[in-house]
């Protein structure tokens, strides 16, 4: 089985005030060290994921526009998936620099073709940490040209399907679902 990787880098940073993408914590932007985890991952292709290509793009990782722009993640995501060529597509969030290598690769061997994994915090899902099958990419497509736009109610659709399987974050994994959303949040980590 092969797997991709895209970072989401799309979001409009209001609340941060400013791209998260270029945020410095522990001395690195948050783009650097999202790619240099996804790296590690040795995944068959890196997307970056944005609705426009943004200028810290390394240039051997390839764009992919938001489409359309105004849907959240689910844009990227779904925009994503239409352009991999592996059978899996490891998803990360830009604003989540606490995730792991050893986190993704437990998640890795959990995936099994036609099937991808999502972390449930209980009924929650974590969909910006997950990988998701290649054949999610019309549920995604519907989703797009629906009124919902919730990666919530879409991953509950993929697991009635089939197509993801759920696994429970452990007590002491929640710490690395932790995102930055204003300046106040990088204070406190």
């Amino acid at each position: 089985m092969t797997i991709s990787a895209v970072l989401l880098a799309g979001g409009k940073s209001r609340r941060m005030g400013q791209d998260k993408a270029t945020v410095l914590f522990c001395g690195a932007p948050l783009w650097k060290t999202q790619v240099e985890l996804l790296r590690r991952l040795e995944p068959t292709e890196i997307f970056v994921s944005a609705r426009i290509d943004p200028a810290w793009r390394p240039a051997n990782l390839e764009f992919v526009a938001d489409s359309p722009p105004s849907r959240g993640p689910l844009s990227g995501i779904a925009a994503t998936l239409s352009r991999t060529t592996s059978e899996h597509l490891l998803v990360l969030a830009i604003d989540t620099p606490f995730m792991t290598e050893t986190y993704f690769r437990k998640l890795c061997g959990q995936v099994d073709l036609g099937w991808g994994v999502i972390p449930m915090r209980g009924n929650r899902a974590e969909p910006l940490a997950a990988i998701y099958p290649r054949e999610a990419a019309p549920e995604f497509g519907q989703a797009l040209s629906g009124n919902d736009f919730s990666l919530q109610a879409l991953v509950r659709n993929l697991m009635a399907l089939g197509k993801l399987r759920p696994v429970e974050v452990l007590p002491e994994e929640r710490s690395l679902f932790r995102n930055f959303n204003e300046p106040g949040d990088l204070t406190a980590a």
